[in-house]
């Protein structure tokens, strides 16, 4: 079967973009990627789009992919929908890989876009995010997750009302929780892995938020779910990222120095366990099974963008890559391992805390940082001779954990 390649890459300033539609989002991360490739949009052979709010946010079910993009003028060619949470346009990548090794198409698009912000539709934008979680018995499982942690002191109560804030970040906090009572992880330690993105951040201009901040200016931000600050917290992000794949057979098409091929890509969902059984965590299982696709180990790994939805992920996905060992992250962190720099420098796009997490779009968003790493073009915050680059992707939450892991690793071809 055929090598597979990404040979464009396009996305768009994220942030707060309420005078632009999906339609004009996807349409400038395409048009982008497209520049970035040197391809013509005729060459574009079957299309995977991601969204997960336009439905809940517009009412438009269903064919949104195939409205974003036939608006720009794509016809003919198969395009088809993926809603996977913030896993979404990862799990595209992975589709449209598998597609193009099965020889049913030599050059594919993938395109995730997000419009999350209306200010006129404020209580709809939070309560979207209930759609991550299997709403029967979501309550259910933040309580018995809410459980695990209930004698470790802490001030505020675990769910004070500190503001308008995603239900996500109380179970993200209720795992910070957990991990600080089995391993000894402190919101210092926590804080020190948000100001490593925020000061990286301010080298991306495409990042919603660039600005540093000092560990003690992230424990001084405005509380949101103990010991979760603001600034430890990835933002409500509008944007689009779109990525270009070829077979080996196309790459001739395209400029070749620049390729990056696609080494593995891996879906993975969770299983039963005991809470403190962190080597069954559905991203370890997901990063597993993509080391031995890419015949590789944590330790090839140059750089890699995890999913920080908030900082206390980073801590976990760091460990469930194994990049250090697990109950170690925060600690490798605060020793600057994970700086950019570093043995193995994380999220030097800023991560999703500053970069931002337009949920469909952010795997996408992930990728156009990495292969702009492995081919040496991201300028102050590169990484010297980055060969290996990995990505970690979750979506949505069930029993404890992330619903959907992704994990896909990237070489220079």
């Amino acid at each position: 079967m055929t090598r597979v390649y990404i040979v464009g890459v396009g996305m768009t300033p994220l942030g707060k973009h309420l005078d632009k539609s999906v339609k004009q989002l996807t349409a400038m991360a395409v048009n982008a990627a497209l520049a970035d490739a040197g391809a013509r949009q005729n060459q574009i052979e079957a299309a995977w789009f991601s969204n997960t709010r336009q439905g809940v946010m517009e009412g438009q079910h269903g064919i949104r992919g195939q409205c974003a993009l036939r608006a720009m003028g794509f016809e003919e060619i198969p395009i088809v929908n993926c809603d996977n949470a913030c896993a979404s346009s990862s799990t595209g990548v992975n589709q449209a890989y598998a597609a193009i090794r099965a020889g049913l198409y030599e050059v594919a698009l993938v395109v995730g876009t997000e419009k999350m912000n209306y200010p006129e539709k404020r209580e709809l934008m939070f309560e979207a995010f209930l759609g991550g979680m299997d709403r029967e018995i979501a309550g259910d499982q933040i309580k018995q997750l809410l459980a695990l942690s209930t004698d470790l002191p802490c001030a505020p109560p675990p769910l004070a009302n500190t503001g308008d804030h995603s239900v996500f970040m109380d179970s993200y906090a209720a795992m910070a929780r957990h991990h600080m009572k089995l391993y000894g992880t402190s919101p210092e330690q926590i804080a020190a892995v948000a100001a490593k993105n925020h000061w990286v951040s301010q080298f991306n201009p495409l990042a919603q938020y660039r600005h540093p901040m000092t560990p003690d200016e992230v424990l001084a931000d405005r509380m949101v779910s103990w010991p979760l600050t603001r600034a430890m917290c990835a933002p409500i992000s509008d944007g689009s990222g779109a990525i270009i794949l070829c077979s080996e057979s196309a790459l001739d098409r395209f400029d070749r120095t620049r390729a990056i091929e696609v080494l593995a890509t891996q879906l993975a969902s969770g299983r039963k366990r005991a809470p403190e059984d962190y080597e069954n965590h559905v991203g370890r299982i997901a990063a597993r099974k993509a080391y031995e696709q890419a015949g590789i180990g944590p330790a090839d790994i140059s750089v890699a963008e995890v999913h920080d939805a908030t900082s206390f992920a980073e801590i976990r996905h760091v460990e469930n890559l194994g990049l250090c060992e697990i109950g170690d992250g925060a600690r490798c962190a605060e020793r600057g391992e994970t700086r950019l720099g570093g043995r193995v420098p994380v999220n030097t796009s800023g991560g999703l805390i500053c970069k931002g997490h337009p949920i469909g779009a952010t795997g996408a968003i992930q990728l156009h940082e990495l292969v702009t790493q492995l081919r040496g073009e991201a300028d102050k915050r590169q990484v010297p001779n980055a060969r290996i680059a990995i990505a970690e992707n979750g979506g949505g939450f069930y029993d404890g954990e992330e619903a959907v892991a992704a994990v896909t690793i990237l070489g220079r071809a």
